[in-house]
């Protein structure tokens, strides 16, 4: 067994725990952005600090090249902005203001940074004391060696952070982030290969690229060999996404600001090969009226009170001749026929692209209850006129009173199931999976529900024949009903005794 380290354990939690003395300081907003930056300005000061005595090493003289640095994707950190000068004014009044002219000077070296860093330290607002202890807890719990013996480890800092985030901002943190359960779902049924596209046309805080280079890791790739290109309307998302590329190590074209993505798409040429998303459900008003001739509308102009079907021909627009997709979507979209989306449905499917339908659980995310779908999109499906239909909404466990996590072993029964279904070796399990021709589909008016054709989980047989078994039901329920009525006079008994009768 692994030994248990703060680099592998724990950490996040105990970061995160210890950095929540800044709330109640600051509004919620504020406080993301504050320890986001922190996390980021440590961890390129860190990575600086390596390249530079690798540098110095090496004796060649090129440790004030910033050339040498950007080679090694290793942002350039002037000496205003790093660690050290941030941790030696950590208990003097100026140390917002010292973190904010950090920011900048990080900013004018990285122009892909340009006005993407938090620089609200200086706000009279923040208590500047309890802002130098933060600065002390990442001088003193995120050491050099840590960083170095985990790669990952500011990554996964950044990533559970995020999820606090949502879960303490409930609706509005749903805008930026997607469960990482879903997300790998997602990721696991596409396998996403080397030198690959990815694109995310909503893609907030950018979790579904973390999850696609984690998958690569994992199976023999390199993270830099995937190409990610996203999109997103909200500004401060936008930015945590770029913060969030940038501790991963993840080079990535966001477009150079925030955008709404169908009025003003920043990739238009773009053919990806993987593209993973989540939407906003039922989103509206999506500026139908200025977009009627679309040429992304292929299969049907999508009705202006709902986007859910201009999210996926926007998507299908922007797939390779072999380019698939995984989205999440609300469940009402399975089987609308409300302005037009019927028939939408229908010529996608007649169009042979719908390779797979999950129904998930409820309680998976932060924004809303409601249960969802994943839909899985392909231009050249392995299963021709085939479409794989799954029933996952009993799948999960609760992690505690209102939100529920898919274990490892879950993700790997649904990916699985593809797997196998490609493969052309899956079997129909009752309740769980099924696979049904596009004939069926129109057969039952393309509607996409999975309840429809996976049915119900086969029951074992107790070997009771029938008419015992009611017998023997019914005597039960005659003895509870005998016994119901026996309280009952003896409540009534009671409450007589003592002067209450009813």
């Amino acid at each position: 067994m692994a030994e248990k380290t703060q680099a592998n354990i724990g950490f996040e939690k105990e970061l995160w725990d210890a950095a929540c003395i800044l709330r109640g300081h600051i509004s919620a907003s504020e406080y993301r952005q504050v320890i986001v930056g922190l996390i980021f300005l440590r961890y390129i000061s860190a990575a600086f600090d390596k390249r530079y005595r690798e540098l110095v090493a090496e004796g060649d003289g090129f440790e004030d090249d910033r050339d040498a640095y950007m080679a090694e994707n290793v942002f350039f950190v002037p000496e205003s902005a790093r660690w050290e000068t941030v941790a030696k004014a950590a208990h003097t009044p100026e140390i917002g203001h010292v973190i904010d002219k950090a920011m900048r000077a990080v900013e004018q070296e990285n122009k892909s940074l340009a006005g993407v860093l938090p620089k609200n330290y200086g706000n009279p607002d923040l208590d500047k004391k309890v802002l130098g202890a933060v600065v002390d807890l990442f001088t003193n719990r995120i050491r050099m060696e840590d960083i170095e013996s985990s790669q990952d480890l500011l990554g996964r800092t950044y990533e559970y952070c995020i999820a606090q985030f949502a879960a303490a901002e409930g609706k509005n943190g749903g805008e930026f982030y997607t469960p990482a359960c879903v997300v790998r779902t997602l990721v696991e049924v596409l396998r996403p290969f080397d030198n690959c596209r990815v694109y995310d046309p909503c893609c907030g805080s950018g979790g579904m690229f973390v999850q696609s280079a984690k998958f690569l890791e994992a199976h023999g790739g390199t993270r830099g060999h995937i190409a990610v290109y996203g999109q997103e309307a909200n500004a401060d998302t936008w930015k945590m996404a770029k913060i969030n590329m940038a501790v991963r190590g993840i080079s990535a074209d966001f477009g150079k600001h925030h955008a709404d993505t169908f009025t003003n798409d920043l990739h238009p040429t773009l053919k990806a090969d993987f593209i993973l998303a989540n939407p906003p459900f039922n989103y509206t008003p999506w500026h139908q009226e200025a977009l009627t001739d679309d040429v992304r509308w292929k299969y049907g102009l999508p009705p202006a009170g709902n986007a859910n079907y201009a999210w996926i021909q926007h998507m299908i627009h922007h797939l390779s001749a072999n380019g698939k997709i995984g989205l999440v979507l609300a469940n009402g979209a399975l089987s609308t026929q409300s302005g037009g989306e019927g028939e939408i449905r229908k010529n996608i499917i007649e169009a042979d692209l719908v390779e797979g339908i999950v129904a998930m659980p409820t309680n998976l995310f932060y924004s809303v209850t409601i249960p969802v779908t994943l839909w899985f999109i392909s231009k050249n499906k392995k299963q021709k006129g085939k479409t794989l239909f799954i029933d996952a909404r009993g799948m999960g466990t609760m992690v505690d009173r209102t939100h529920r996590d898919l274990t490892e072993a879950d993700i790997a029964k649904i990916a699985g199931a593809f797997e196998a279904f490609q493969a052309s070796t899956l079997e129909d399990v009752p309740g769980f999976c099924a696979v049904a021709e596009t004939e069926q589909i129109a057969a039952q008016d393309y509607v996409l529900t999975p309840g429809r054709y996976v049915g119900l989980e086969e029951q074992a047989e107790d070997g009771e024949p029938f008419e015992e078994k009611m017998e023997r039901l019914t005597g039960e329920l005659s003895a509870l009903f005998d016994r119901s009525h026996e309280l009952e006079q003896s409540i009534r008994e009671k409450l007589e005794a003592i002067g209450y009768g009813i």
